[in-house]
């Protein structure tokens, strides 16, 4: 049998196939349940096993609700040695904890070569790790659009198809998220915040950026 080394131990073909096969998830929050819900669901089709941490062990097991293929552990991100290990073990990275504590988990993943997917937006402190990550050819997928991409991914099916029947798009506006049912529109903002009320006001320091009649159009703070 083939072995490589990794660190002290060798790791045989089985168990680098098992580590490819561990989707592990950080955080058990409410944007986390329903991505969690359907990798369980899929990992007994695929042969997954799905670990899902966060500090919060009961919050965790309610999650994956004594599913087969899964299993909760708790972790204090902060803490190095755990998080090291976990990442170590896995074959995919999922993080859907606080922006703020993205770069821990990434930097891992660099160190391991781990993939990663996030929900948040790529900050500095992610795009220092862009020579590395291309050097070792890893897949990082961040925010790219609505936790990542429905929106952009919804509008482009709905542009060719217009195109492909012969119409002719003269402007394109995509509204998402937050909007509200009439009858619920209580609030001066008519938003309904689904997630950090804070993350919400720090996407929006960010200002607009849109075209508009072929030219750049750019709205501030």
């Amino acid at each position: 049998m083939n072995k490589q080394t990794t660190g002290d131990a060798p790791i045989s073909n089985k168990d680098e196939e098992s580590t490819r096969a561990n989707v592990l998830v950080f955080g058990a929050g409410k944007s986390a349940t329903c991505l969690i819900d359907y990798i369980i669901k899929e990992a007994g089709t695929n042969g997954w096993q799905v670990t899902v941490a966060d500090n919060d062990l009961a919050l965790a097991k309610s999650k994956i609700k004594n599913q087969q293929h899964a299993e909760a552990v708790a972790i204090n991100v902060e803490n190095t040695a755990d998080r090291n290990q976990l990442i170590k073990n896995a074959g995919i990275v999922i993080s859907l904890l606080p922006p703020a504590l993205h770069f821990l988990v990434a930097q891992d993943c660099v160190l391991f070569e781990k993939n990663l997917l996030t929900a948040s937006y790529v900050d500095d402190n992610i795009r220092s790790l862009q020579p590395a990550i291309e050097e070792k050819k890893l897949l990082f997928l961040c925010e790219m659009g609505l936790d990542p991409g429905i929106d952009h991914m919804s509008a482009m099916e709905l542009i060719h198809r217009i195109k492909e029947e012969g119409g002719i798009i003269t402007s394109f506006i995509s509204h998402c998220g937050g909007l509200v049912a009439p009858e619920s529109d209580d609030n001066p903002w008519h938003y309904k915040i689904s997630w950090n009320p804070r993350n919400v006001v720090m996407a929006g320091k960010a200002g607009a950026v849109y075209r508009q009649n072929n030219k750049t159009k750019k709205l501030p703070y």
